[in-house]
């Protein structure tokens, strides 16, 4: 667990580098992968309906429940590492 912390680590900061914008539905798929991997499954209630952002978010992070910890680390850092690739 402890590599694949690092690594996960080490791809979140690689995500705020990224050469070029992945656009918005992989940006909320790591969203909600990061969210999962560092807080597991989505909790709080639902934002309102003018908050748009924040609902997506929290859409896309409770659409992951279940998954555990580590798959999330290990498909962010996949994700991360297929987009600094491209």
């Amino acid at each position: 667990m402890g590599d694949l912390k690092t690594r996960f680590d080490a791809a979140a900061a690689d995500s705020k580098t990224l050469s070029t914008d992945p656009g918005n539905d992989v940006k909320l798929k790591m969203y909600g992968l990061f969210k999962q991997a560092s807080a597991g499954d989505a909790s709080g209630s639902r934002p309102g309906f003018t908050d748009i952002v924040g609902r997506a978010k929290h859409a896309a992070w409770a659409a992951l429940k279940g998954m555990s910890s580590e798959d999330a680390m290990q498909q962010y850092i996949d994700m991360v590492e297929s987009l600094k690739r491209a």
